[in-house]
């Protein structure tokens, strides 16, 4: 299968969590791998250092949708912009300033986890905030 999901670095610990589980999944510094299907999963063309505003369009072009913890994606102009420009998809975990533990996220992944596939034919652009118990579109 396809990659589908890009997991930011600012939540990397989930995205070597998915990696274990999913084909379709991979986050930022992903060297690749050998997925559970046997199959070669690629390495992640996004550097973990890289600024947001520089990867997003990488990310879009490649009609994945992005799992992120980033509370301040929509107020920041130039990762706006590029979300809007780029026609990005963007799941928003729990955009609240409580700290989450990889725990916590992979619940709300879990938790969600239907819903977030079912926007893979949604076209952009689009932000959604996910917790345990809503998935709502806030951009």
């Amino acid at each position: 299968m396809a990659i589908r999901f890009y997991v930011d670095a600012d939540i990397i610990g989930l995205g070597k969590l998915l990696v274990q589980v999913r084909t379709d999944v991979t986050y930022a510094g992903d060297r690749g791998g050998i997925g559970i299907d046997r199959k070669t999963r690629p390495a992640s063309p996004v550097n973990p250092q890289e600024p947001d505003p520089d990867w997003i369009s990488t990310v879009a072009g490649r009609g994945w949708i992005v799992l992120t913890r980033d509370r301040h994606m929509l107020s920041r102009p130039a990762e706006r912009g590029e979300i809007l420009g780029s026609a990005a998809r963007h799941i928003r975990l729990d955009p609240s300033k409580k700290q989450l533990t990889k725990w916590d996220q992979l619940e709300i992944v879990m938790c969600q986890w239907r819903s977030i596939e079912a926007r893979l034919e949604e076209p952009g652009p689009w932000v959604y905030a996910a917790t345990r118990t809503r998935l709502r579109k806030e951009l």
